[in-house]
This record gives structure tokens, sequence and C-alpha cells, in this order.
């Protein structure tokens, strides 16, 4: 296990080194491809599988026509190392939907799209943006994670499946100042420049790029719904070109959560 840790922190840190020395095109192009060839790849795999095998394909008329839609339900972590320089961690609540299809012969493996939100509060210290409790909010974040996935479903039981799943995700984030200041007693000039300097530091350097992968298992409770379990984390790639000396638990995410598929 050692010597396996090892082995990712040198790759890790050639990574860093490869991308300082390019632009950021290319760096979002790589991860980008990192990300999407697995699901590319899948597909491939399976069908010459089943062809070394013998096993004749399914013939389909419109597979994406064999779509899903599901609700999820998250408790989200941001993971922060601070300090006393700010408040604790936030701990949100994330709904989100998603939809799934099966474009492939093997209907294993689908794709999906889906968004979750949270609603937070941040001031802006330490030259960027930090969790900030009600009392000391400056700037009011609406957070949309959008994410476009690979999954790989396994039917372990007639009523029980395991996924695995991961591919690029975006935090659209609308950052406002927050509401119900009181304009006579609190600084609303410096409010408003640090909701400024908040939403450029979240829209800036690729910042909002967090690819995600996570792992699920659902449960058939009828013949028209799934209710499923989830776990995700979203990868704060953006640090290996910032160059920003942050805490190293800075940008990570985490999720855990119930989901329902309407079949």
């Amino acid at each position: 296990m050692e010597k396996v840790a090892i082995l990712c922190y040198y790759l890790f840190m050639k990574g860093k080194s490869f991308l300082k020395k390019t632009n950021i095109l290319i760096k979002l192009s790589i991860i980008l491809g990192i990300m999407i060839f697995p699901g590319l790849a899948l597909p491939l795999a399976a069908q010459t599988s089943n062809n070394l095998a013998g096993e004749s394909l399914p013939v389909r008329d419109n597979p994406f026509t064999h779509g899903s839609l599901f609700f999820q339900g998250s408790i989200l972590f941001f993971l922060e190392d601070n300090g006393n320089l700010s408040d604790p961690m936030p701990i949100l609540p994330g709904p989100g939907v998603g939809y799934g299809i099966s474009p492939f012969a093997n209907e294993s493996i689908r794709l999906e799209a889906t968004l979750d939100m949270y609603f937070t509060t941040y001031g802006y210290k330490l030259g960027r943006p930090v969790p900030a409790a009600w009392e000391n909010r400056s700037a009011f974040v609406w957070g949309n994670v959008l994410a476009i996935q690979a999954g790989y479903f396994f039917e372990i039981t007639r009523g029980m499946t395991i996924r695995v799943y991961g591919g690029p995700a975006a935090d659209l984030r609308a950052v406002l100042i927050a509401p119900d200041l009181n304009e006579a007693v609190d600084p609303m000039d410096e409010i408003r420049s640090e909701t400024s300097a908040v939403f450029n530091y979240f829209w800036s350097a690729g910042r909002w790029f967090l690819p995600v992968m996570g792992a699920g298992m659902d449960f058939n409770l009828n013949e028209k719904f799934k209710l499923g379990f989830d776990m995700r984390v979203w990868f704060p790639v953006y640090k290996l070109w910032t160059n920003e000396n942050l805490p190293p638990a800075e940008g990570w995410r985490f999720g855990i959560g119930v989901r329902v598929t309407v079949l």
C-alpha cells in the first residue's frame, strides 16, 4: 500500500509539473480526454467481448427511447482547512435531478446528465473565498453542479444493481450580495467589493471545473420505481494549474445521498 501511495504521489507531481508548462486550453483538453475516454471505450470493449463469445447483440430501433428520469437528495461536504480564519466547512443539502440513456447495444453502459443545486454564504479573506456563517456573510452563492457522466451498471440480482460512474462536471455558481443585510449598519461598500471578488475568483482559471466520480446501489421497489444510495467525490483539478498555496483539503467535495429512479 505504501508503494502504491508513493507511485500515485510521483505521478501526481509529474502531471502537475507538466501542466504548469502548458496553457489552460491544453490542460482542460487533457483532463476532459481522461474523463471521457473510459465512457467511449466501455461500449467497444463490451461489444468486442460479446463478439468473441459468439453472442449476437440485440437490435434496437431507437436506443435513446430507453431513458430514465431520476431525482437525487444529497448531503454535500465542502472540505476546508482555514483554522480560525473562516467559519467551519459547509455541510449542505443538495437536491438534484438527472436523466440517463442507453445509447449502446450493451444496456449496462449508460450516459447520464445530472444537475445538483446548493445554497451557501461566503466571505473573502486570505485572498480567496472562505465559508462564512450567516452573521458573517458577504456573498450568497447559488451553486448548480452540472455533470455528464458515463456509468456501468452491474445487475447483482433481479432486484439489486450496482453503479459506477464518472465524467466532467462544472459548478455554475451564481454569486449575489447576501440578502437581509442592514444598509444602515453593515459596511455595504466592503460587502459589494467582497462579493465581486468571490465571483471573479470562482469564475476564473477554470475553478468551476470539478470532475466527478461515484458509486451507487439501486433496489427495485416495483415496476415503476427504484430506490438508490450514492457516494460521490468531486476533484479540484484546477489546483494543478492555479499555483496557489492552498491547504490540501481545499476544493474537495464529497456527497452521500439517495436517488429515486422513475422507470
